[in-house]
């Protein structure tokens, strides 16, 4: 039997105060989980992170006004525009989704779709 969401990142999870922001980070990891099944699941850099063959995919973690999404420098300059049309600001190393915006889930997919192609032949957690 493998792993849940809310097992592995039971302790993250627990440490957010609003209901509202820990029940959408929630749903969204089950979301990956459910949609990528195959991927590992873990908390590093103090923040839940999904991987593939040991090689980082994509991490979230919560601010007060939103939800920190991280795949990484080359996928945020790839999807740049996709996520400035979602509605959402990005930095190089991550994207935000406010809380009170709705989740891009096809925009999530994609994301993870390209990094796990992108990262297939990768044998380091990071891109060098």
């Amino acid at each position: 039997m493998t792993a849940k969401p809310q097992e592995v990142f039971a302790e993250y999870l627990d440490k957010i105060d609003d209901p509202l922001q820990k029940e959408r980070l929630e749903h969204v990891l089950n979301w990956v989980h459910d949609t990528f099944p195959d991927l590992g699941m873990r908390i590093a850099w103090n923040q839940p992170m999904f991987t593939d063959h040991e090689t980082f995919i994509i991490a979230f973690s919560t601010a007060k006004a939103h939800m920190s999404v991280a795949p990484e420098m080359p996928v945020i300059e790839r999807f740049a525009n996709q996520i400035v049309q979602a509605g959402y600001t990005h930095t190089n190393q991550l994207f935000r989704i406010p809380w009170k915006i709705p989740v891009d889930y096809e925009l999530l997919k994609e994301i993870i779709e390209f990094n796990r192609a992108d990262k297939a032949e990768c044998t380091t957690f990071w891109r060098k």
